[in-house]
């Protein structure tokens, strides 16, 4: 998983704490985590064509939440900036050297490494699934927020 799903992950809590200010601009967002504001805007932009983000054009324009934090899985923001690409693609080793001379329908079924694999994956999608924007901000200390807007006021 890149990094981009911690710092898209991070921003959206951002935008949910400032949402009486925001837009954002994306270089003042990257000032709060100290990131490469062009980067940054890179794995923003998935996030606003999935809606999680809505991009505001114009002089006091920036990034505010599409939705609210309660309708934000962690999930969603994790498709939007990898995709929906599973993270693990079997290629079938198994039926390549000695697994040519493999009796036919040896290999009808996927292999216990394919089946394990996906039962994991399905669980981590299940749990990022269950849990929102809200609930982290739920578990995030407030003093995180007021360090924030702080830091924010600090650097106008």
């Amino acid at each position: 998983m890149s990094e981009g799903v911690e710092w898209g992950l991070h921003c959206c809590l951002v935008l949910a704490w400032l949402d009486d200010v925001a837009p954002l601009p994306v270089g003042r967002l990257a000032e709060v985590f100290d990131l490469p504001p062009e980067y940054l805007k890179k794995q923003l932009q998935p996030l606003a064509k999935a809606g999680i983000l809505e991009s505001v054009a114009g002089a006091r324009g920036g990034y505010r939440l599409g939705r609210g934090p309660e309708a934000i899985s962690l999930m969603d923001v994790v498709t939007a900036i990898e995709g929906g690409t599973d993270p693990f693609q079997c290629t079938e080793i198994r039926q390549r050297g000695s697994g040519q001379l493999a009796a036919p329908g040896e290999f009808a079924h996927p292999c216990g490494i394919s089946r394990a694999m996906r039962k994991a994956e399905l669980a981590w999608r299940r749990e990022l699934a269950g849990q929102t924007l809200a609930d982290l901000i739920a578990e995030t200390p407030v003093t995180s927020e007021r360090r924030v807007r702080t830091f924010l006021e600090r650097t106008v």
